[in-house]
């Protein structure tokens, strides 16, 4: 279901415009394709009782397990708003004037931060600002505005990857519990 989930996500995040990047909509599809065929390696192994194929899906699972879970708790706690806000200095920097002013437009925001260590980039991107609010006389800077984004995103991306990180686990258990047991094809007078 996990994989299903991403790649729909993905091909409606293209769809909607919402992520132009096609570096990250074909990652996200490989994990969700990747994530498919690991389910279909253990429902072949959990039909016929094979138990290489349910020990390869157990180890296989929970590295994904422990590599979600370890992605879910940093986004969900450790990226503090120092860290965000530096992350967003940095890549505000790098991107392109026209970016700048797309983003400005959608946001309805003007510059990045206005702070005093970077006043004099917070003044040119300000000059430069086509945003509707500035007509108004009354903009936010863009910079706040995806700060308080991002914390919202943050808080649910480390909820759900949480939350599929558990269940995930859930499936080597059951896994684990399947693989032991005896298969009731097999003849009984058989040691293995």
């Amino acid at each position: 279901m996990v994989g299903l989930l991403l790649i729909g996500v993905a091909a409606w995040g293209k769809g909607f415009g919402i992520v132009s990047s096609i570096h990250i909509i074909g990652g996200v599809i490989a994990v969700g394709v990747f994530l498919l065929l690991i389910a279909i390696v253990g429902l072949i192994g959990a039909l016929n009782h094979h138990q290489v194929l349910l020990f390869f899906y157990m180890v296989i699972l929970f590295f994904v397990f422990l590599f979600q879970f370890g992605v879910s708790v940093l986004s969900a706690l450790a990226v503090s708003f120092a860290k965000q806000e530096k992350l967003l200095n940095s890549t505000w920097r790098m991107t392109s004037d026209v970016t700048k002013e797309n983003l400005e437009k959608q946001l309805d925001c003007c510059g990045l931060l206005n702070s005093t260590l970077d006043q004099p980039q917070f003044d040119s991107d300000f000059q430069r600002c086509k945003a509707p609010c500035k007509a108004k006389g009354q903009c936010y800077t863009c910079g706040n505005v995806m700060l308080e984004h991002s914390a919202e995103a943050l808080k649910i991306l480390g909820g759900v990857g949480l939350f599929f990180s558990f269940t995930e686990i859930l499936g080597v258990w059951l896994a684990v519990r399947y693989r032991n047991q005896k298969d009731p094809r097999a003849n009984p007078s058989a040691f293995l």
